[in-house]
């Protein structure tokens, strides 16, 4: 009889500790409402794992935070892939500490179904994000729940909620049950005008870097037109013209593969929006 029980008993990293030191060879079936993953075993070392978009070690810290859910370990199921490298104490360590951490994160982020939003920010000044909280913000349109945009981004649930979390903390970000309905709350379904300007600054500092002496009159033309377009109400479609307009003028006035360069190192800003918003 193959052994199965509920997470919300015995912590996943509890179970594979388990298992483990029997030498066992087999897979962890996990199900947590729709989502479905799964864990291998060789002789007691994890191998394999996947779940959703993910896979090898950040699918099983993925799973290893799950609060919820039933598991079953079938033995004798393999995998043909190997995507684990690390040892199973290095693994349940990581996953430990991840544990711990989503248990701060779960404070201000119950579930991952509740629906991130803008909060208004007037009259406060030009947000700063890193690359990948760029990338978060571009996916977040006041619709898509947490799990929604990291399966858009392929990015574990954790790691979008950390993220978050700093967003939410410095009131850029509020969260929402999905069945609200948005107007007249003060959702703000896409970027704010702030977090788009300070998409088109960084956009306008890399064409620069990028064009050298020159080219600056062009892109300052450019930058100039999507702010105007950004203060008065412009969305995310003024920023994709912004990129277009500047590879066109990049490509113009240093030849094609400068303006590939271009296009190069703004894609980490722009986090896949066109791909995000069809």
């Amino acid at each position: 009889m193959a052994l199965q029980g509920s997470l919300s008993e015995l912590s996943l990293p509890d179970v594979i500790q388990l298992v483990s030191v029997s030498g066992k060879s087999g897979a962890f079936h996990l199900v947590k409402g729709e989502e479905q993953g799964k864990i291998f075993l060789k002789d007691g070392q994890i191998i394999d794992a996947f779940i959703g978009n993910l896979r090898g070690e950040t699918a099983v810290y993925e799973m290893a935070i799950w609060s919820s859910g039933d598991f079953s370990f079938e033995p004798g199921e393999t995998s043909a892939e190997v995507t684990v490298q690390r040892s199973n104490a290095n693994l349940m360590m990581e996953a430990a500490r991840r544990l711990d951490e989503w248990r701060v994160l779960s404070r201000r982020i119950p579930s991952l179904d509740l629906v991130p939003f803008f909060s208004p920010r007037e009259g406060q000044d030009q947000v700063t994000l890193s690359p990948q909280e760029w990338i978060l913000v571009t996916h977040v349109d006041g619709h898509r729940s947490i799990e929604d945009v990291a399966t858009i981004l392929r990015w574990s649930a954790f790691d979008v909620s950390k993220l978050l979390f700093g967003m939410i903390t410095s009131g850029l970000v509020g969260l929402r049950e999905p069945q609200e309905e948005q107007g007249g709350g003060g959702f703000q379904a896409g970027p704010s005008p702030i977090t788009l300007l300070g998409l088109a600054e960084k956009i306008r500092t890399v064409a620069i870097d990028v064009v050298g002496p020159g080219g600056e009159k062009t892109i300052e033309k450019q930058y100039g037109g999507a702010c105007t377009s950004i203060e008065q109400g412009g969305d995310l479609g003024v920023i994709r013209e912004m990129v277009t307009q500047n590879s066109k003028a990049i490509s113009l006035l240093k030849g094609a593969e400068v303006a590939a360069m271009f296009d190069e190192q703004v894609r980490p800003l722009l986090g896949g929006i066109d791909e995000g918003s069809s």
